[in-house]
C-alpha cells in the first residue's frame, strides 16, 4: 500500500511564498494600472460598507451571516457583502456619476482554482451611459492588465487568449445556436412571464444534456450554458456574451428592441468568466417583483431567504439611468500574471481546513 501524500505546505512557508511572490507583485502593478485607467476616465474611487442588511437577492448567491450588538445588548442580523452593488447605486442616487471600488467581498460555498470565499471585486458605474460603453471599458482593462502583468497572452488550462484583441460580441441566442444547436429565442417568455421548462428541456436532451424531471427553466438554461457554451468562450480572443434572457438578469433592464432579453453581458477569457455587467434596472416595483421570485427560488432550493433592502428600492426611484459592471479582480490578476490558480495572487488566502 502506498503512503498518503504529505499535506501541502501552508502559504506562509518561505519557500511557498517565494514561489508566489512574482504573481503577488504583478497583482500590485495590475491594481495600479486599473486605478490609473479609471482616474484617466474621470472616476472617483469610493469605499462602501462590508456589513449590509441584505447581501443581495439572487437565488444562487450565498452570504456569511453575522450579528451587530448594540450598546444596550440588542442584536440585529447583518451580512458580509457579496457585492458593493446596493451601496454603489445609492451613491448614484445621491448624485455621483462615475464611481468605482476595489471591494473586498465574501461568498459562502465557493472554493476552487477560480473561486475563493473572500475576494476582490472591481465594480464601476457610469451614469447616463449605455452598457456598450462598459464593453469598451472591459476591452481596455484587459489590455492594461496584461501590460502591467508582463504577459502578451492569457493562458489557462490549455487555452490561450489575446488580451489586446478586439473582443468577439456574441448573443446568448447566437451562442446556444452555435455551440448547442438550440434555437433559444422562441423558448423565451414574454415580459413579466416565466418561461416554460418543458420545451427547453426537450431541446437540451436533443443536445445530449441530462435533464431531471423537476428541473426548472433556469436549471436547464444554466446546464446548457455551463456544459456547452462557457467552455468555448474567450478562446483566442475575449468574448462578450450578451443579451441574456430577462429571467436570467434580475438586476438588468430589458432591451428596448426585444424585452424578452436584457441588457446584460459577461466577459470571458480562456473559458473563465471575468465580468458581469448590466444596463441597470431602475424600476423599484419591477425590481421588487424579481427579488421576490429569486427569494422564492432560494427558499425552494436552499431553505432560506435574504431580506430585501427597502432603502435600496427607494434609491432606485431617484437613481439616474446607468450601467454598471462587476469584474473579478483576482481572476484578472491570475490571467494577467500567468498564475495557475486564484490563491497564487492572494497575499494571504483564507485558511480553511
Amino acid at each position: 500500500m502506498s503512503n498518503p501524500s504529505p499535506p501541502a505546505s501552508p502559504w506562509w512557508t518561505p519557500s511557498v511564498h517565494q514561489d508566489r511572490r512574482p504573481f503577488l507583485l504583478a497583482r500590485g502593478r495590475i491594481a495600479a494600472a486599473v486605478r490609473a485607467y479609471f482616474a484617466d476616465e474621470g472616476f472617483i474611487e469610493v469605499e462602501t460598507p462590508v456589513l449590509q442588511r441584505s447581501p443581495g437577492n439572487e437565488a444562487h448567491l450565498h452570504a456569511f451571516l453575522t450579528h451587530w450588538r448594540s450598546p444596550g445588548g440588542e442584536t440585529s442580523p447583518y451580512y458580509l457583502r457579496t457585492s458593493p452593488e446596493f451601496a454603489a447605486k445609492k451613491l448614484l442616487a445621491a448624485g455621483e456619476t462615475r464611481i468605482f471600488e476595489m471591494a473586498r467581498v465574501f461568498r459562502d460555498r465557493e472554493r476552487g482554482a477560480t473561486h475563493h470565499p473572500e475576494f476582490t471585486m472591481l465594480e464601476w458605474y457610469r451614469a447616463r451611459a449605455p452598457y456598450e460603453t462598459l464593453m469598451a471599458d472591459c476591452a481596455r482593462l484587459l489590455a492594461c492588465a496584461a501590460q502591467a502583468g508582463g504577459v502578451r497572452e492569457f493562458r489557462f488550462r490549455g487555452r490561450t487568449c489575446d488580451p489586446s484583441a478586439t473582443p468577439e460580441r456574441l448573443t446568448l441566442a447566437e451562442a446556444f445556436g452555435r455551440f448547442a444547436g438550440i434555437d433559444l429565442l422562441p423558448l423565451l417568455a414574454p415580459p413579466g412571464e416565466e418561461p416554460e421548462a418543458a420545451p427547453l428541456a426537450a431541446a437540451a436532451r436533443a443536445a445530449g444534456i441530462r435533464v431531471a424531471a423537476d428541473d426548472t427553466w433556469a436549471d436547464v438554461f444554466s446546464r446548457i450554458l455551463v456544459e456547452k457554451v462557457e467552455p468555448r468562450l474567450g478562446d483566442g480572443v475575449p468574448t462578450l456574451l450578451c443579451e441574456y434572457p430577462t429571467s436570467e438578469a434580475a438586476l438588468a433592464r430589458p432591451k428596448p428592441a426585444d424585452p424578452r432579453v436584457a441588457e446584460r453581458f459577461e466577459l470571458y477569457a480562456c473559458g473563465v468568466e471575468l465580468a458581469n455587467a448590466f444596463g441597470e434596472l431602475t424600476d423599484p416595483a419591477e425590481q421588487r417583483r424579481r427579488f421576490v421570485i429569486e427569494m422564492d427560488e432560494k427558499a425552494r432550493l436552499y431553505g432560506e431567504r435574504y431580506p430585501i433592502d427597502e432603502a435600496f428600492l427607494d434609491a432606485l426611484g431617484a437613481m439616474p439611468p446607468a450601467s454598471g459592471c462587476a469584474l473579478g479582480f483576482d481572476r484578472l490578476a491570475m490571467l494577467a500574471s500567468g498564475a495557475r490558480r486564484i490563491e497564487d495572487v492572494l497575499w494571504a488566502p483564507v485558511e480553511i481546513s
